[in-house]
């Protein structure tokens, strides 16, 4: 089978990738580096990687054209700073409907998004939130742009699966409170949490599912969620032990941001329905392999959606 698989680099897109080369797929790439790292892909006969940006349409469609292939994940997505209004646009709402437009052109048979669960807004009217819960992605550059393609995808007639996501974790995680944790911790610096709670999913359960999806499995909108959130406090526990850190720390515990939202649970049950149960990696294991991913090669920076005088 062949896949163009946009952001490859980054965390989500490469381990896709490495799941269709491991089955015997074709796979051509673009990423153009901004949170993506060119070593998480080693080279493979039946792999190609551009550096570039979703945002070239002519070479999108050059490319796309070319290979011709079956399916399109579309995993390309600006998100590293709320104030970026520009690069959110660019890359989520013209990036995104570059590759829509392509897989219009070209025929393709499959397209698979990912959309995040602030689309539902920082005040969602239910718990855990139904995918029929209005969207309302205010509050977050991010959130808007992300919704705005959906909502391209949607009208464009192609067949599709949108992955609305929970906090997505794991090895090559460059964004969030992974790697801020882990870094803090390094360099003997005191962390803080909110009072805020998440639901943390490992990206190989993540990939796994995808991989069905773009066999065919499933269509239109789904919530890639274990239907259980923790406290951010508990992630933080399990960094410290994940880490052998002397004393264990305590975290400074502090309200939560004006952009920011206690809970926001999916419900998953669609998911499970379509796509079947699915054995989801406990939280320690799934921080622990983020860990060794941090001690091999480091973070990125200290990378979130939310507004930059709420990081530190």
């Amino acid at each position: 089978m062949k896949v163009f698989v946009s952001g490859g680099l980054g965390q989500i897109g490469s381990h896709i990738i490495e799941m269709l080369l491991a089955r015997g797929d074709q796979v051509v790439t673009v990423d153009n580096l901004a949170t993506g790292r060119r070593e998480h892909l080693v080279d493979h006969p039946a792999l190609t990687i551009v550096i570039d940006s979703v945002a070239n349409k002519s070479l999108m469609e050059r490319l796309i054209g070319d290979f011709r292939p079956e399916a399109i994940v579309h995993t390309a997505a600006s998100y590293k700073d709320p104030d970026d209004w520009y690069n959110d646009t660019l890359t989520n709402c013209v990036g995104g409907s570059n590759m829509v437009d392509a897989a219009k052109k070209f025929g393709v048979s499959r397209f698979i998004y990912f959309q995040t669960a602030l689309c539902y807004g920082l005040r969602p009217l239910q718990q855990p939130i139904r995918l029929d819960h209005p969207r309302n992605p205010v509050g977050s550059s991010y959130a808007i742009s992300k919704t705005t393609n959906e909502y391209y995808l949607e009208l464009s007639g192609v067949d599709y699966v949108t992955f609305r996501l929970a906090n997505v974790v794991g090895p090559r995680n460059v964004a969030g409170p992974l790697p801020i944790f882990y870094q803090r911790l390094k360099d003997g610096k005191q962390c803080f949490v909110t009072r805020a709670r998440r639901d943390f999913v490992f990206v190989k359960d993540l990939a796994r599912v995808v991989l069905k999806a773009v066999d065919g499995t499933g269509h239109g909108a789904y919530h890639f969620s274990s239907g259980n959130d923790v406290a951010i406090q508990e992630l933080y526990d399990a960094v410290v032990t994940a880490l052998d850190v002397p004393g264990r720390p305590q975290a400074e515990v502090k309200e939560l941001g004006p952009d920011d939202v206690f809970s926001i649970l999916l419900d998953p049950s669609r998911t499970f329905q379509d796509f079947g149960e699915i054995a989801f990696t406990p939280l320690q294991e799934t921080v622990g392999a983020a860990m060794d991913y941090y001690r091999q090669h480091g973070t990125l920076g200290e990378y979130t959606h939310l507004r930059l005088q709420e990081k530190h």
